[in-house]
């Protein structure tokens, strides 16, 4: 695949996800990560809710895997699959999709969240989401500034394209895309298919996105007085 590769250094870079995933203690606590598929063997034994909650280490090779504090945002994004699959995965491989600024990272988890709200016809209710910054450090195959050249993989709706492009790079070894947003318009993103590039996860900011049975028609800050 003939795309260019440049070195992208966001740090931090952006990510939003629904508050009621908390932080997964096993990859929290355990320091070197080659030690985290023995635990897990030993504690998932007599835990079935670890199970659960760590998801399926094994699609992260060791190679890739992180642990330690603020660790287990960046690994769920590779054990915890999404079946129905993304612009740059199919479902089968996790991606870590991160924003370079918190306007974009808004936007595109706004568009989500109300496609998914929309699918379950949710009522209106108020989500708790938080935002976390990230330190990306990689070499990316970057598609920015070239929507003209590449506009099926920037389809608004579709990610047939967008995700045989991902298959064919990382099966050639690629750490990942940056691309510009389609939900933002100045806004740039990155879709990372190895957590080791990923680092110095923490906690930035909590946000509420007031959902009213069609659309998200507000997002506000939440903070303690």
């Amino acid at each position: 695949m003939s795309l260019p590769a440049t070195q992208v250094e966001w740090k931090p870079s952006w990510r939003i996800i629904p508050s009621r995933f908390p932080p997964i203690q096993l990859f929290e606590r355990v320091t070197p990560p080659d030690d985290l598929e023995a635990i897990f063997a030993v504690e998932s034994l007599t835990n079935p809710r670890l199970r659960d909650e760590v998801g399926d280490i094994r699609l992260v090779p060791p190679e890739d895997r992180v642990s330690g504090p603020g660790s287990s945002i960046i690994m769920a994004a590779f054990t915890h699959l999404n079946s129905a699959g993304s612009r740059f995965t199919d479902g089968t491989y996790g991606v870590f999709y991160a924003a370079n600024n918190l306007d974009t990272a808004i936007a595109e988890t706004t568009y989500h969240r109300e496609r998914f709200m929309r699918t379950t016809a949710e009522v209106r209710m108020e989500l708790d989401m938080r935002v976390y910054l990230i330190d990306l450090a990689a070499s990316l195959h970057d598609l920015r500034g070239r929507k003209a050249e590449f506009p099926i993989v920037y389809h608004n709706e579709n990610y047939t394209a967008g995700q045989h492009l991902a298959a064919t790079l990382r099966k050639e070894g690629s750490n990942g895309i940056a691309y510009d947003s389609v939900r933002h318009h100045g806004g740039e993103c990155a879709a990372v298919f190895r957590a080791r590039l990923l680092s110095n996860c923490r906690q930035e900011r909590h946000l509420c996105y007031v959902w009213d049975g069609q659309r998200i028609t507000a997002v506000y800050e939440k903070r303690s007085l």
